[in-house]
Parts: C-alpha cells; structure tokens; sequence
C-alpha cells in the first residue's frame, strides 16, 4: 500500500509493541547454501533450523522468505525430515535476500487501534555498516513484505537493523551507543535527530542507551546480545562474572546504566534489573563468537533460548522461565548457528496479531 504521509507513525496513533504481545506470525529469511553466514557449515546449522521452526509451529504461523522454487524445494525437503514439522502450516514467500538475518532486514511492524491496524516501517538497510556486500535484495525485504500483505509504509530515512532496539510496548526502547552512533551508519545524523526518528517511527518517548556490545559481534553491539525487556519495567541483562574475560568491564558498564536509569512513570521507581549469565568464551578459527543467552525470541506460547552446551545453558534457562511463566522456554542447542554470529532473534521477526 504505497502512500504518502504528511503526519510520522507516532502522530497517527502506531506503536512497536513488545515481542510478548501476541503475535500473528513469525517471519524467517531462510539462509542460502552460496551465501556468506554459514560457511563450509551450512548442513549442520539445518538440525538448528529444523528445530526452531518445530518449536515455533507449536506456537504460530511460520512465514518462511525464499528466493525462487529451487530454494522452497530445498527448504521444504530440509524441513520435511523433522517428523515435528507440518509443512502445510509453513506459509513460503518467493522475496529474495542476500542472508537470513530477518531481525534485521526484515519489516518492524507497527500496531494501532484504528484501521489499518498494521502497518512497516522500512528502515535503510546497509549490512552492519557496509561490511558484508551485496545487500541490494535484503534492503527491499521490509517493502516486500508490506507488498504482500497490503499494509501502508512508512520510510524513515535512517539505517537501522531490528537487532539494534528493543522496546517495551509502553514507551521505552533500549539500544546502545556503539551501534546507533557509529558513523557506519548514519553519519550525517546527530544524536538527537537519530532519537527523533525512533520517537516519530517507533511511538516511543524514553530512549534508554547502554554502551558497547559483546567481542564478536560484528554488528558494532546490537542490543539483542546485551539487555531485553521481559515486561513493562523488567530488564534481563548479560554479565559476565570471569573478572579475566574481555566482555568483563563491558557488561558491567552495562550495567551499572541500567542501575541508574529510569522510566516512566517516575513514580514506580527504577527499571528492575533481572541478570543472565554469560556462557564461556567460544573461539573457532580464532575468531570469538558473540555467544550470549540475551538473543532469545520471545513467541506466543514458547520462548526459544540458544544454549551451547555449557555449564550456564541450565541457568539461563532457569532464569528466563522464571521471566516467562506462562510460556514454555525450550533451549536449542546453537555450537553451529553461532558461526554465523548470529542465534534465534536475529534469524527472526515477529508480524503482531491484530
């Protein structure tokens, strides 16, 4: 639904509600075996994928993004060897990308009251700053989408990847310093003019920034790796207890922002601060991966956690199931999916239910 619109998404009543508020479907970009996230591993990252989208199918609708019927052939054969997996409730979606990074190309859906009820945001997309070209069919993935489903856009003019936010559903959106700011991004935005955008795209009004992300992670410290709402005023952050690791003095920087800060309303108090621990350092090819439990997705009725076959994969589990009562916390084990430097939120996206 191609419009133009003379008033910002926040002024026309939209808002990005949270990742528990129901959810009419989970949107996938499935990876391609030439692409760049999984190489020389792409077959054994398929037992994970198998499994996330057995374990989201319990829940919702699976959307699945292909590039033609070859890539739907191979990705309905992959999926048809789980015997969890019911490939009629698999809807397949013939847009094109470069990586399965839905998080993070993929549309930030918008919610309102008065019809239409749903609408994109399509923020600029450039590969983490330009560092993994060619991007041209992830950029469009937002259009695309909304293409599809006939909904209106909404074009920000700003780059911005999903991974990078994270928001409540009631006014408050967390992201960090270190990717928002990075003049790999936006370089010609100030400060104040990147907020203004959030607050006129996304209907927030609080921005609350930590500092720098996790060693690893080539997104510059996406939020999704670091700190996550899990209510309204409830916050689980990653730290990381090994006073020897590098993420150490990081994450309690982390930290101690999110000890100070408030939000609305002020009356309540403080943000309450819930901490996740942080598995051991995973190193292959020397490379450090950016392992972090923080990347869970949060679905209708279960909550998917990355696990990595360490001694914390038991107490992240814990913790969040405690976060999340009323859902079921499944960890999946993500040794392999981790190569791609990237685990369960970044692959996913949610369309909210209307």
């Amino acid at each position: 639904m191609d419009r133009q619109f003379a008033e910002t998404p926040a002024q026309l009543g939209y808002r990005m509600p949270a990742e528990w508020e129901p959810h009419a479907a989970t949107w996938l970009s499935w990876p391609r075996r030439e692409g760049i996230s999984f190489p020389s591993s792409f077959d054994r990252v398929l037992p994970t994928l198998r499994a996330m989208v057995e374990a989201l199918l319990e829940s919702e609708q699976v959307c699945i993004n292909v590039c033609n019927g070859a890539h739907e052939a191979e990705v309905r054969a992959a999926l048809s060897r789980s015997r969890g997996i019911d490939l009629a409730r698999v809807a397949f979606h013939r847009i094109p990308t470069n990586e399965p990074w839905c998080r993070d190309h993929g549309p930030v859906f918008l919610t309102r009251d008065a019809d239409p009820k749903l609408a994109v945001v399509d923020w600029d997309y450039n590969a983490w700053g330009n560092k993994y070209p060619p991007f041209d069919l992830d950029e469009v993935v937002p259009r695309r989408v909304a293409d599809l489903l006939d909904l209106p856009v909404f074009y920000p003019r700003m780059i911005l990847e999903g991974g990078s936010i994270d928001v409540n559903g009631a006014g408050a959106l967390l992201t960090t310093e270190s990717c928002l700011l990075n003049k790999n991004r936006n370089p010609n935005l100030s400060r104040e003019e990147i907020e203004k955008r959030l607050r006129d795209f996304l209907g927030v009004s609080e921005i609350v920034w930590l500092g720098d992300g996790i060693t690893g992670d080539d997104t510059d410290g996406h939020i999704d790796n670091l700190a996550r709402f899990v209510s309204e005023r409830t916050v689980v952050t990653v730290v990381e207890e090994r006073r020897d690791d590098e993420n150490y003095e990081t994450l309690q920087e982390n930290l101690t922002r999110l000890r100070g800060m408030k939000i609305d309303p002020p009356e309540a108090g403080k943000i309450d601060i819930i901490t996740l621990p942080m598995p051991k350092k995973i190193v292959r090819e020397d490379l450090r991966l950016p392992a972090s439990y923080a990347n869970f997705y949060i679905a209708n009725s279960c909550v998917l956690c990355p696990t990595f076959a360490d001694p914390a994969d038991q107490i992240a589990l814990s913790i969040l199931q405690k976060c999340f009562p009323n859902r079921r916390v499944i960890g999946i084990d993500c040794r392999e999916l981790i190569w791609g430097l990237g685990t369960f939120h970044c692959l996913t996206q949610q369309q909210p239910a209307v």
